[in-house]
């Protein structure tokens, strides 16, 4: 008896009377629509959350937050530009490498990016090491002339640990039938799987050491970085290049892969604003409720209106329902869709294994298995946003139930 009278009206007409069946019907139906959209909108917000995780996870596995290199091919006084490095606060690991493009020579041969590390320098900027299929890094010591392979680089030269590689670079050599490449033999002693194609197919790696002598360099060509937190990365990299100088060019990951960060982001946009028009869709079915709720209380209205209930009570009564339905909806949406999106790598593998399908083929797409991750500030926005849509939705049919007027009403009552 406490309770606001619009408030307490409105709830009243919630509940199925004889008169309004029907628009009970349409009510249930106005909340399972909103329900469905927001469990649509946060499940693919959560996969495309999934994916935008696991590219940079995988993609900054084997790349370094920030890479620090020399003009010329090879660094000056590379010591000092990786000590200043070092002692950056936002600095947490620093590793010198060489980088080159070579042909290597097997049962078959492909090309491929070798790059040369210290083993014991390189986990302190990627992850490699923890993606080891067989051999491990520490096979790679200075002048073994060994080599560790991407899993599908391996595949298509057709080798294993313990087979023969021949490396060929571009590097010419004076001989008396003309110039040729230099070549050189080496042993696979390990193989690695990041699960990205860009890798698995095109990178192998080597002693730092043996890669100078390769290629006739007297230092490393770069130095690459890992930081505390990636997204700083450029203010990093600025605050370097000017400890360093000019001498030096500093790139971080969002240089190198901008193009492909960027495009992740804008579909997360579109496809946010696009599932955000089927959660329209199911508050116009709302308005349609809310009108034939207002058309069918029209003598209800007009008791009110004659017992001193003024236009903004009325305009009250009929918010509270529409908002309501906006709410429930909200609650079901936000607690299916979340619990979906929380299950949905595991559901995906049992409709896989069960109707024996492949969603994601991992001989196309760079990610095997539907990722989700399940934000809960975009599960706020979407929140957030229906319940402006509910809102929004009851301002019209609250405003016409506002303006009925007693007599017109009650006259064929």
């Amino acid at each position: 008896m406490f309770r606001p009278l619009e408030l307490f009206i409105g709830l009243r007409y919630t509940r199925a009377k004889r008169r309004n069946q029907f628009i009970s019907f349409i009510s249930t139906v106005s909340i399972v629509c909103i329900a469905i959209s927001v469990i649509a909108l946060i499940t693919v917000m959560s996969v495309m959350n999934g994916f935008d995780y696991q590219m940079r996870a995988r993609i900054l596995g084997a790349i370094s937050h920030a890479t620090v290199s020399g003009v010329n091919q090879s660094m000056e006084d590379w010591p000092r530009a990786l000590k200043v490095a070092s002692t950056n606060p936002h600095v947490l690991g620093a590793a010198p490498y060489v980088e080159s493009e070579a042909m290597l020579l097997a049962r078959r041969s492909s090309g491929a990016l070798v790059r040369g590390i210290e083993p014991s320098l390189e986990p302190k900027v990627v992850d490699i090491d923890k993606h080891m299929v067989e051999g491990s890094l520490d096979a790679l010591k200075p002048g073994s002339w060994n080599i560790v392979l991407g899993k599908e680089l391996a595949m298509t030269l057709g080798v294993s640990v313990g087979d023969r590689v021949t490396m060929a670079v571009p590097e010419l050599r004076a001989t008396p039938m003309g110039g040729v490449p230099r070549m050189r033999g080496f042993h696979v002693a390990g193989v690695f799987e990041l699960g990205m194609e860009q890798f698995d197919s095109g990178l192998a790696l080597v002693n730092m050491s043996d890669a100078e002598k390769l290629n006739s360099l007297t230092g490393p060509t770069g130095i690459r970085l890992r930081l505390d937190n990636l997204f700083n990365a450029r203010p990093v990299a600025r605050e370097l290049a000017d400890q360093l100088g000019q001498v030096y060019r500093v790139q971080t990951w969002m240089d190198t892969n901008a193009n492909l960060f960027a495009a992740l982001s804008m579909e997360k946009m579109v496809m946010f604003v696009i599932l955000s028009l089927i959660i329209l869709v199911a508050v116009i079915n709302l308005i349609s409720m809310l009108m034939m709720l207002v058309t069918d209380k029209q003598a209800d209205i007009a008791i009110l209106r004659t017992l001193g209930a003024t236009p903004r009570s009325i305009m009250g009564m009929f918010m509270v329902q529409g908002v309501l339905v906006g709410f429930v909806g909200i609650g079901f949406g936000v607690g299916l869709g979340s619990l979906l999106s929380w299950k949905l790598p595991g559901i995906i593998k049992w409709i896989e294994h069960t109707f024996h399908v492949t969603f994601l083929s991992p001989d196309v797409y760079y990610i095997s298995e539907v990722p989700s991750r399940l934000d809960w500030h975009d599960v706020g926005w979407v929140a957030l946003l229906t319940f402006t849509f509910s809102l929004l939705a009851t301002l019209y049919p609250a405003w016409r139930a506002s303006r009925t007027q007693p007599a017109q009403a009650l006259r064929y009552e």
